[in-house]
């Protein structure tokens, strides 16, 4: 609809009088009210001006040429990328590049309905997405509320599982409490035996130097020569609650949980292999003895050799440290390599700058396998003679709880060789003597006992994973056994290609372990549970 005369009055002005336009001359460019547009076609009538009704302006398709509006434009100036008059062809573009308007105009006409069709083929996408985002618009409050339900239900489930676990814990710790009693009571009763025979030893002896009667003296040397005493006695300490942070991510907690349902691989693959280069010893010809795994994912490996070196998951070396004893037994403390000097009968670290310090000696004992613990203890075995213990110390050496003797005072171990504490709490120890995997709790009292009969079964090393699974290294029969957290067979992992006199064993994490070839020193990658 056009616009009437008063409305164009209202919104422009005469371009030489600033009075209400009416009319607007096409060849001049100008804005005109009444009087001016008489006076305009009386003086200029005879140069063919055209004056039309202002809201009419632009009806108009003729193109004037900007630099003489009086004329119009009928050629193109590609030079200048203009639209030109005939008037500028002969001057101002004389020596440029020509072509004619309409060709000009249809060239850019395609380039536009090129783009227009461009443009509308979109449409019907555009069309879509705008239907299928004011659809998920529409759903948001219900989809939102549906999911905070879910988040709710979800955590009932927790709450009561954790009410489940508490209780559960509790019976633990009940039951844990009265066994705990028994074994104290029998070894308080039996302490309260010997105490009362030493003061009768005592009581006897003063009386015999009193009354100074040869033969009640004489028979009475072999008497207090044979009164036996426990030369040692177990020492329990009490349970303690580790406090393990909450992932606020639950990510981290469900894969965990998808980890412990699944299933051991059929055929364990080996996904890399590492030469790890130290040589054999002369007796045994034996070369790889341990591996510890560090936070970034790397492994510090010893073998024959005082040179501790540090390898990644690719088998690229990266760094080599020298220790004062062979890199027979190590492992990872406050991300620092902690290893046995059996020689020196202690317990070294290697600092920041890679020197040795000593954390602590063990006295008479020898220190065998060391393994860090929840607690941010440590727990190592030792052995005397033909004794064997673990003991829990302090990272400076102060003894926290030692692990010998059964509910029977009678010895737990033969021979110690390698530990592990596994995710319950339970302290995991491989027996050389016994051929044996032989498990306490926390408070060192019997858990379970692994052993294979009928075979060349020889557990040297031991490790376990985020669920409590426990792998052990099988040496003369060349595979890795793996139980579960009470102890019971879950399976084999032999590798394809098989795994050579196993001795080191490590855990990398998502179902991958890695093992040392002990004759080789070759370590290999396994991939043991199925995605």
């Amino acid at each position: 609809m056009m616009a009437s005369r008063d409305e164009a009055q209202h919104f422009v002005e005469c371009d030489l009088c600033q009075q209400p336009v009416s009319f607007f001359c096409r060849r001049c460019r100008v804005n005109l009210c009444d009087p001016c547009a008489l006076i305009h076609l009386r003086v200029k009538s005879k140069n063919g001006h055209d004056i039309v009704d202002y809201t009419s302006k632009d009806d108009d398709d003729t193109c004037h040429c900007d630099s003489h509006p009086q004329n119009d434009c009928s050629a193109y100036c590609k030079t200048c990328d203009a639209p030109i008059c005939m008037l500028c062809v002969s001057i101002k573009h004389k020596s440029h590049e020509m072509s004619e308007l309409s060709d000009k105009m249809e060239e850019l006409l395609k380039v536009i309905s090129r783009e227009n069709d461009r443009l509308q083929s979109s449409k019907h996408e555009l069309q879509r997405i705008l239907d299928h985002t004011t659809k998920l618009l529409s759903s948001i409050p219900l989809v939102y509320q549906l999911r905070k339900d879910e988040v709710t239900a979800r955590g009932e489930k927790w709450i009561k599982l954790i009410e489940k676990t508490v209780k559960k814990l509790h019976q633990e710790l009940d039951d844990m409490q009265k066994e705990h009693e028994v074994v104290l009571q029998k070894q308080k009763k039996e302490l309260e035996e010997m105490i009362r025979k030493v003061d009768d030893m005592n009581a006897k002896t003063t009386k015999l130097h009193k009354a100074k009667k040869v033969k009640e003296i004489q028979s009475f040397v072999s008497v207090i020569q044979n009164q036996k005493i426990m030369s040692e006695v177990s020492q329990y300490s009490l349970p303690n609650f580790y406090e393990y942070k909450i992932d606020e991510h639950l990510g981290n907690k469900l894969k965990e949980k998808a980890l412990s349902g699944r299933i051991l691989s059929d055929i364990p693959t080996v996904t890399s292999v590492i030469d790890t280069g130290f040589p054999a010893s002369e007796k045994l010809n034996n070369r790889l003895y341990v591996m510890a795994v560090t936070v970034d994912n790397k492994v510090w490996m010893g073998g024959e050799s005082t040179e501790l070196k540090l390898f990644d998951i690719q088998g690229h070396l990266h760094h080599t440290v020298s220790i004062t004893y062979k890199g027979m037994y190590l492992c990872m403390y406050n991300k620092q390599v902690v290893y046995s000097d059996k020689d020196d009968k202690a317990v070294k670290m290697i600092s920041d700058t890679d020197t040795v310090v000593t954390m602590f000696t063990t006295g008479d004992w020898q220190p065998y396998g060391v393994t860090s613990a929840a607690s941010g203890d440590l727990l190592v075995c030792l052995r005397k003679d033909d004794q064997s213990k673990v003991v829990r110390y302090s990272s400076t050496g102060t003894v926290l709880q030692e692990i010998q003797y059964d509910s029977q005072c009678q010895p737990l171990y033969k021979r110690v060789m390698y530990i592990a504490e596994n995710v319950n709490g339970d302290i995991i120890v491989t027996d050389l003597e016994k051929n044996a995997v032989i498990a306490v709790d926390r408070l060192g009292i019997f858990r379970y006992s692994y052993s294979v009969q009928d075979s060349d079964f020889k557990a040297l090393s031991v490790a376990t994973d985020s669920v409590g699974h426990v792998i052990v290294t099988d040496y003369y029969d060349d595979k890795i056994h793996i139980l579960d957290r009470d102890g019971r067979f879950l399976g084999y992992i032999i590798p394809e290609g098989g795994i050579k006199r196993p001795r080191a064993v490590c855990i990398l994490g998502d179902g991958e372990m890695i093992v040392g070839e002990c004759l080789t020193g070759i370590a290999k990658r396994i991939k043991y549970l199925e995605a």
